[in-house]
């Protein structure tokens, strides 16, 4: 019996296999992007009472209210006044929002511009809308990734629906620019588009301040920006996201999501509502940015020490680095990094899709959201690749 066509050309997903494969050979892993230390005392002290406290029976479908105007709260100084009870969906982690964000806008064979590289799920979700990736890439000049907005233009259709945004940008490390930003929201009113704008790395922007694009003119109503409680509070399998949208949209999205998870666990987005209201008011977002600059410039260093060439990513949980000094064939030396030197990282053309992969840079992608500790012990193993080693 035949499977469904948009299933057919699903592969297992690389970052659980080199997971398993660095856990096989105990090697140190910068592969997966997961922070490897325990999340705030008040997010975990938030946990507790939530479990104590909330109802453990089904929840508003759309979110608790409490986190729905947390979440407000959260993002209109960078979005502008948000309807908390009917512009937010709070969703089953970010990936859960992309997924009923596509189902929402995308019919068959409507086409959805992808900046390469990209995150790992873009692809799939679009296919499991029965939508057509249509893949654009970023260019480097010197150290710096670019988005060059002829090309975004040339790759618009008739059929072009979406454009997917993601900024900071996951693999790279972009923050786009305001000029960048402009320029998309420009082609998406001049051709219709929706944009849905991951930014799930908001509040790790480093070289420059994070811009939404939905506060730019004439975009916060053609577009859904996704967020994530797992990349703020450093609790990614909590599983809590959202998605802010137009009232209309909102409400077409909360009808799709009701129909498959129905709603994110009720104690959990209590837990989280709790920790942004704490967060709002004590010193949390400086001593992240301040924990994961040092963790950057740390890594970096490491990088460049032994022999990569890293690019210094401006947002972000990580750093691609060049191994041109080490080998042609990234995929040979990231198996050859994990089982014989005992460190993990993802190779670069993992995150492009496979007729485009012949313009992917010869690197691989390092996880920064680990500790000192972790980075330390990299390093040592990573010392093995000096020449006089």
């Amino acid at each position: 019996m035949q499977l469904a066509t948009r299933v057919q050309s699903f592969t297992p997903n690389p970052f659980t296999e080199l997971t398993m494969l660095a856990v096989q050979h105990q090697a140190v892993n910068l592969g997966q992007g997961f922070p490897d230390w325990a999340p705030p005392d008040f997010v975990l002290e938030a946990a507790q009472q939530a479990f104590k406290t909330a109802s453990h029976q089904y929840s508003p479908p759309r979110g608790v209210p409490r986190l729905l105007q947390a979440v407000a709260d959260l993002l209109e100084p960078q979005i502008g006044s948000i309807d908390a009870l009917n512009e937010i969906t709070i969703t089953v982690g970010a990936t859960q929002a992309l997924h009923v964000a596509l189902q929402t806008l995308v019919n068959p064979l409507d086409e959805v511009i992808l900046l390469e590289p990209k995150f790992d799920s873009y692809s799939p979700q679009v296919k499991l809308c029965d939508g057509v990736p249509v893949f654009v890439q970023l260019d480097i000049e010197g150290e710096q990734w670019v988005l060059n907005l002829e090309k975004v233009r040339a790759a618009i259709t008739p059929h072009t629906k979406v454009l997917l945004l993601n900024t900071p940008h996951n693999p790279t490390g972009k923050v786009f620019t305001q000029t960048e930003l402009e320029g998309i929201a420009a082609l998406a009113i001049e051709h219709d588009l929706w944009i849905i704008s991951d930014e799930v790395y908001d509040r790790l922007a480093f070289a420059a301040p994070h811009i939404s694009i939905a506060s730019l003119p004439g975009m916060s109503e053609r577009t859904i920006t996704i967020g994530s409680a797992g990349k703020i509070f450093s609790v990614t399998g909590w599983r809590i996201g959202w998605a802010v949208a137009p009232a209309h949209i909102s409400a077409a999205l909360r009808g799709a999501h009701q129909w498959m998870p129905f709603h994110a666990t009720g104690p959990v987005q209590e837990a989280i509502a709790s920790s942004l209201e704490q967060a709002a008011n004590n010193q949390y977002y400086q001593q992240l940015h301040e924990r994961f600059i040092q963790q950057r410039n740390t890594l970096y260093a490491v990088l460049e020490d032994v022999g990569f060439t890293p690019l210094m990513p401006e947002g972000g949980y990580f750093i691609v680095a060049g191994i041109d000094q080490f080998s042609s064939d990234v995929h040979s030396f990231a198996k050859h990094l994990v089982t014989k030197i005992g460190v993990a990282a993802m190779p670069v053309p993992i995150f492009y899709d496979p007729s485009t992969r012949g313009s992917a840079p010869n690197a691989l992608r390092f996880a920064m959201c680990k500790s000192l500790e972790t980075i330390a012990a990299a390093a040592n193993r990573l010392e093995q690749l000096k020449p006089h080693a």
